[in-house]
């Protein structure tokens, strides 16, 4: 369906979006807006010349609105960039009634206002695919068009004729139009959880290929969304498709009494199992023109009501590197903080340096970010680049590993902090209240100069530490005495040795460390990979002067 942004978002006033205004000279803002404005130009060309989504509607229609909030911001340069603005192309062959998309409300209470000036109105899911047009002569599949502009699209009959899910006679010798939506289908699909899956890209790269096998044409679902020159009411509509065989869109299309009835679909079908995506419900006058009425453009007789957005466009405003317990460097993106499913999102996760170095993501670049599951934020690519793009440096990955920085050496304060709050946790000596900031507190006090300090200060020089204080010392001073006590496989986790190992009974350091790689290998569950890394870790000086701190100390077992 062809995509409308909300009126809500387009028409806020100059003075609003000023406030949000970049910081940019007008030879930046130039570049700026005209990147944005061909990035919508192919994004635009693409949907409606070949079917395929490149973004979601929800990053389409921000970015749209990101181009209206700039032109604002700048009008003395926003000619410049709608100078190089491409128009949406037409195809070759004509819809015999045009395909007219919808109008987006945005929010319960636009969807209220909506069904307030109207009477029989019905729900349908609005089915995430690729819209066509289907038109039958005497009952026979004559012609199938893709949606293009509305008005034109390109012929589809030939790729359409291979799909078992078109007909391509119907049970009527009628002379009539459909429209509707070709879209892949899925086994219990739940859209809240799984987000659009892909699912329109997909179906539209079945329908692009060249020849497509029995298995993959049947992936693809018809879902008839309208007849344009069908029987006058809707009731009469839905029963006219059952006897047509296309029995799946009217099972789905149901009446609504108002706005918790809308409401209560829109959610079954978000949270509940469907057979495709869905990216909203279509609410639909049974009352409208006749076909030879409509144009391309949204009727005031159907709307959309978008599921709740759990994709969102943002700004980058900063990269930076973090390093964990094991060497591991993650990338994390700080951004221009964004609102999804009622959350603020500041920053997101690149999950790997090698993913970074891949995506190349900058300061002021526009990304896409998503939930996950469990509502964690989940980066989902690059949408476009700013014209502008500094210089970002990341640690070298050679310098970090399993065994480095058991020392704040320059360049290791954070994968050594990370030690401490590994070593703090409950995975290790469950340091009870003792965390990151304590931590770091002690560590710019100057008192931590390797992993094992705290084990040795005194109350006096933990209450010198800013932010501690004599209650807090004494407190801590309580914990560090505890951990003396703990076992010796709570100690091993607290140096960081690879897991998936247990002490036996009987062993002590000078056991473990004495085991040879082949001795590892032929404990049960050691793989020639994790017997490395234990003979390794045993065998590496820095892990071995800290046991003999520990043994030194009387610590159970060392």
């Amino acid at each position: 369906m062809l995509r409308f942004v909300a009126l809500a978002v387009l028409l806020l006033s100059a003075p609003a979006l000023a406030a949000d205004c970049p910081d940019w000279g007008g030879a930046r803002a130039e570049r700026e807006l005209a990147a944005l404005t061909d990035r919508l130009a192919q994004w635009d060309d693409a949907y409606h010349r070949r079917g395929q989504s490149p973004v979601s509607d929800t990053i389409y229609d921000q970015a749209r609105a990101r181009l209206v909030e700039w032109k604002h911001c700048f009008p003395e340069v926003s000619g410049a960039a709608e100078a190089g603005a491409v128009a949406l192309p037409a195809g070759e062959a004509v819809h015999p009634v045009p395909q007219t998309g919808l109008v987006k409300l945005d929010g319960k209470a636009a969807v209220q206002a909506w069904l307030a000036r109207r009477s029989d109105v019905w729900v349908q899911p609005k089915v995430d695919g690729v819209a066509v047009t289907l038109v039958y002569v005497d009952g026979r599949l004559e012609r199938a068009i893709s949606r293009g502009d509305g008005r034109t699209g390109q012929d589809w009959t030939t790729r359409v004729r291979r799909l078992p899910a078109v007909p391509e006679r119907l049970p009527e010798s009628l002379d009539t139009v459909l429209q509707g939506e070709l879209y892949l289908r899925l086994d219990d699909h739940v859209q809240a959880e799984a987000g659009g899956a892909g699912a329109r890209s997909r179906v539209a790269g079945l329908l692009a290929r060249d020849t497509l096998d029995t298995a993959a044409a049947e992936r693809v679902g018809l879902f008839v969304w309208d007849w344009p020159n069908g029987p006058a009411t809707l009731a009469a509509r839905l029963e006219g498709l059952v006897a047509l065989g296309l029995a799946e869109s009217a099972a789905m299309t149901h009446p609504v009494s108002g706005i918790e009835d809308a409401a209560r679909w829109r959610d079954r079908w978000y949270r509940g199992a469907l057979p495709f995506a869905t990216d909203g419900i279509v609410l639909r006058q049974a009352g409208r023109p006749p076909g030879t009425d409509w144009r391309a453009e949204p009727p005031d007789w159907a709307a959309a009501w978008k599921h709740p957005p759990r994709e969102a466009l943002a700004e980058v405003r900063g990269v930076e590197f973090r390093i964990g317990r094991t060497g591991r460097i993650t990338p994390l993106l700080h951004l221009r903080p964004i609102e999804l499913d009622g959350r603020t999102i500041r920053r997101v996760s690149v999950g790997s340096l090698a993913r970074w170095q891949t995506l190349d993501v900058r300061p002021g670049d526009q990304v896409a970010v998503a939930l996950g599951g469990l509502t964690i934020p989940r980066l989902e690519g690059v949408v476009w680049r700013a014209s502008e793009r500094p210089a970002v440096s990341p640690p070298d990955d050679s310098d970090y590993h399993a065994l480095s920085c058991f020392r704040p050496i320059p360049g290791c304060e954070e994968q050594f902090l990370a030690r401490l709050e590994w070593l703090g946790g409950d995975q290790a000596l469950d340091l009870v209240g003792v965390g990151p900031g304590t931590w770091r507190a002690l560590l710019e006090a100057g008192l931590l100069n390797g992993l094992l300090d705290w084990l040795f200060l005194d109350a006096d020089q933990l209450a010198a530490a800013p932010g501690i204080g004599k209650a807090r010392a004494d407190a801590l001073m309580a914990r560090f005495s505890a951990a003396r006590q703990r076992p010796f496989a709570a100690w091993l986790a607290a140096l960081g040795v690879p897991p998936g190992i247990e002490p036996a009974p009987g062993d002590d350091w000078q056991t473990l460390a004495s085991r040879s790689k082949a001795s590892w290998q032929a404990r049960p569950g050691v793989g020639e990979v994790r017997a490395a890394d234990l003979h390794a870790f045993f065998a590496h000086e820095a892990v071995q002067k800290l046991a003999s701190r520990l043994r030194a100390e009387g610590i159970v077992d060392f």
